[in-house]
């Protein structure tokens, strides 16, 4: 089976709950596995605020995981139009994945959650890119061939999906946009398979 790692933060659970349906559309290829990570929180002096593993959930992501991936979907919530701090800190440590050139080649996609229609998932998920860019993998989005795409009247982009989640996040995902993350993680898996047979 090849791992596809979906790595995620969430705050209030929606994006949380993106990565499980991102990772349902994972395990229904054959030869596919999801593999659900996120990342601690972080503190504002820069102080560890977190055990070293998780009390519930998924596993902290590793420099393991990252090696022993295929393929990498990224999410966070939306923070000012940009990734959380903590998946920022994340990426900023991953200096010696990227001088190993780890990612390279590999695809990728990212999913994010917002308070409001407006509040930023586009910027959000371009700037989720940028990083995975340096790491010169292959980004992913979702086609407009996905009809929930052109019928959603909440969350769903052709960079990434996305969820509104409200600002007291009481929104649940809508079915479109259920549809667009199991679509999303099927799309990232038959990617994947196909450039690691072809590597």
């Amino acid at each position: 089976m090849a791992d596809i790692l979906v790595l995620y933060y969430s705050t209030h659970g929606a994006t949380r709950q993106l990565a499980q349906l991102i990772a349902r559309g994972i395990d229904a290829v054959p030869g596919a596995t999801a593999r659900l990570r996120t990342v601690p929180k972080i503190s504002t002096v820069c102080e560890a605020t977190e055990p070293a593993v998780p009390e519930t959930g998924a596993p902290y992501v590793s420099e393991q995981d990252l090696i022993e991936c295929v393929g990498l979907a990224v999410g966070s919530p939306t923070r000012f139009g940009n990734m959380a701090a903590p998946m920022k800190y994340f990426w900023d440590s991953t200096i010696n994945a990227w001088l190993a050139g780890t990612l390279a080649g590999k695809p990728a996609c990212v999913f994010t959650s917002t308070g409001s229609m407006h509040g930023g998932n586009e910027a959000t998920l371009l700037t989720m890119m940028v990083p995975l860019l340096h790491h010169g993998m292959i980004l992913l989005g979702t086609p407009y061939t996905e009809p929930a795409l052109s019928a959603t009247d909440t969350g769903g982009t052709p960079y990434g999906v996305s969820h509104i989640a409200g600002m007291r996040g009481e929104q649940p995902i809508s079915e479109h946009e259920r549809q667009l993350a199991v679509a999303q993680g099927k799309r990232l898996a038959e990617v994947a398979l196909k450039l690691a047979v072809a590597a």
